[in-house]
């Protein structure tokens, strides 16, 4: 009874087999307030993943509705790492160091592209970089370090849309924003970079797989 007990707080075996033999109702004390802090993290984080999945959930129905379609929005407030340029993965020392954090906050970040400001639109597949994003709000939610080569960018009026590659692997390009220039060009609107987005999903679309992208193309 006494190992049910316990094992039914989330102890584990051999937790439990030294629980059994503590001799002081302080160490049981002290035991529990341990599996206390430990339940309160894994409470916390099922609390962020729930709002992660309702965001992103959010974010999937959105895609009809905004799928070669343009809005004026605020972006948000990225915190974004990169690490490939075009097709090619960057060379530099400690850079796959410096990526295994971004792994640990699956799904909290996202798959992030930058066109770069200097590029004329709808420009090369050597115009664009990968990477990781976070938003400010998860980076402080999970106490992420931001610190150089990655760069905070701030939240800018822009552009807001969707659009899809429906070109398989290696088929990203910046012309896929060709239709975004074009209602800018058509509304006067003034574009700079970088211009900045997300990979939504992948999905199998006639057998091929296919990218739906969120991106905002700053404005004046």
């Amino acid at each position: 009874m006494d190992c049910l007990w316990f094992k039914n707080f989330g102890f584990s075996i051999e937790q439990i087999a030294d629980i059994v033999h503590i001799p002081t109702t302080a160490e049981l004390d002290a035991m529990l307030l341990d599996r206390e802090e430990e339940l309160r993290r894994t409470m916390e984080r099922c609390r962020l993943l729930l709002k992660r999945s309702e965001e992103h959930r959010r974010d999937l129905q959105r895609i009809d509705e905004l799928l070669y379609r343009c809005e004026i929005a605020d972006s948000p407030e990225f915190i974004r790492f990169i690490n490939r340029v075009g097709n090619s993965y960057m060379v530099m020392d400690g850079l796959q160091d410096m990526a295994r954090p971004w792994l640990k906050v699956l799904p909290f970040n996202h798959r992030y592209f930058e066109i770069n400001a200097d590029a004329e639109l709808p420009g090369t597949e050597e115009n664009y970089r990968w990477g990781f994003s976070l938003t400010r709000d998860y980076a402080e939610a999970l106490d992420f370090e931001i610190k150089p080569p990655m760069k905070v960018i701030p939240s800018r009026k822009s552009i807001h849309t969707i659009f899809k590659n429906p070109g398989g692997r290696g088929g990203f390009a910046p012309g896929l924003l060709q239709y975004a220039i074009d209602y800018a060009e058509a509304h006067d609107i003034r574009i700079f970079g970088p211009v900045c987005g997300v990979l939504l999903a992948s999905v199998l679309e006639n057998d091929v797989l296919t990218g739906y992208f969120e991106a905002w193309i700053p404005i004046e």
